[in-house]
């Protein structure tokens, strides 16, 4: 397509798989079973995207828990009362808190990679957890023989190797979910934490060549989980200018579900630069209406009066199901809005004359 169009990562879980969570959860299915009916899904989801046309396809998250915590599965050393997500709903999400030191990665995301590549030969992009995410798993009061600086310097390392196996796996992309970013400013105004994010995220990302992140891309978005946000009412323009520091070719902005995408799109374009590509997002995943193609192709179009159609893709505003225990969004509605990007895109791209 002359105009790029991607998903952001997750896909919402097959009904069987959904009960097989809850089973094994309970421990009455073992990981053999439940292994099993993830590659099932995963078989399942990219079949669905090439049969969609999509150029470019995600395994949909189907072995993860979650987009955020899939490194740390297994990890002795945490405790699970640590920071807590409010979302704009009432409900919570809440990480883990870590309590000894040294932090290694228990699961690389290339792992994800190799399954999928066994199921097709199609382009393939890898979301990885940003190190800055992660950051908020170390406490408050100083851990004993594991100071703050130690952990940070652990964590760059473990995210350079996620992030250099994917690579070195043949992904297509690699993609940092940021959705920590807008957060941040709620948690706090002054932007402090939000500068500690990105001087984190680029302290990884400055440990690769130019080549190599041609091929990476960060995802910023305000949240995704039960059809609810955690920071929607936090302004992009507070972001969006130190977003655009991140080392990265390619970034993949939330935008359909803002109330007002241009003045967005002209912060968008005021922080261009030669060699990155910005791929907007024309499709909502915590409303159930499915976008058309023509609704679609009018929000590409919007953004092309801002951003140099060279520069632009398309994307998904988020993941359709970042937490696997949550189906707020059908598996076919998912399916329905993937494939309203995917033509209206095309269609967008013909009115350009592309």
């Amino acid at each position: 397509m002359s105009i790029p169009t991607e998903p952001i990562g997750s896909i919402p879980r097959p009904r069987a798989l959904q009960e097989a969570l809850a089973e094994h959860a309970q421990g009455h299915l073992d990981d053999a079973e439940l292994a099993k009916l993830q590659e099932q899904a995963t078989v399942d989801t990219l079949a669905r995207l090439e049969e969609l046309g999509c150029p470019v396809l995600v395994d949909g998250e189907q072995a993860k828990p979650s987009f955020a915590t899939y490194p740390i599965t297994g990890l002795a050393t945490l405790d699970p009362a640590g920071a807590v997500i409010p979302f704009a709903d009432g409900h919570t999400r809440q990480l883990p808190r870590l309590t000894a030191g040294p932090f290694r990665y228990q699961v690389h995301a290339d792992t994800y990679l190799h399954d999928a590549r066994r199921h097709t030969d199609r382009p393939l992009k890898q979301a990885v957890i940003a190190p800055s995410a992660l950051s908020l798993l170390y406490p408050a009061e100083p851990l004993d023989n594991y100071p703050r600086e130690a952990f940070l310097r652990d964590l760059a390392d473990e995210a350079e190797a996620d992030i250099r196996r994917c690579l070195e796996a043949g992904a297509h992309v690699v993609q940092l979910d940021f959705t920590e970013g807008r957060l941040s400013l709620k948690l706090d105004p002054s932007g402090t934490l939000l500068d500690d994010f990105i001087a984190l995220n680029n302290e990884v990302l400055g440990r690769f060549t130019e080549a190599e992140r041609a091929r990476l891309g960060v995802h910023t978005c305000p949240g995704g989980d039960h059809d609810s946000t955690h920071s929607l009412d936090v302004d992009y323009a507070g972001l969006l200018p130190k977003l655009f520091q991140l080392k990265v070719g390619n970034f993949y902005v939330q935008l359909a579900s803002e109330a007002d995408p241009e003045p967005v799109l002209r912060i968008i374009a005021d922080q261009l630069r030669p060699g990155i590509r910005v791929f907007v997002g024309v499709t909502d995943p915590i409303t159930t209406i499915v976008e058309t193609p023509e609704e679609v192709r009018d929000r590409v179009l919007l953004a092309a009066r801002h951003i140099p159609v060279d520069q632009l893709g398309t994307c998904d505003d988020c993941g359709f199901s970042p937490f696997a225990d949550d189906t707020s969004t059908s598996r076919e509605t998912a399916f329905a809005k993937i494939e309203a990007r995917v033509k209206g895109t095309a269609l967008a791209a013909q009115t350009l004359g592309l």
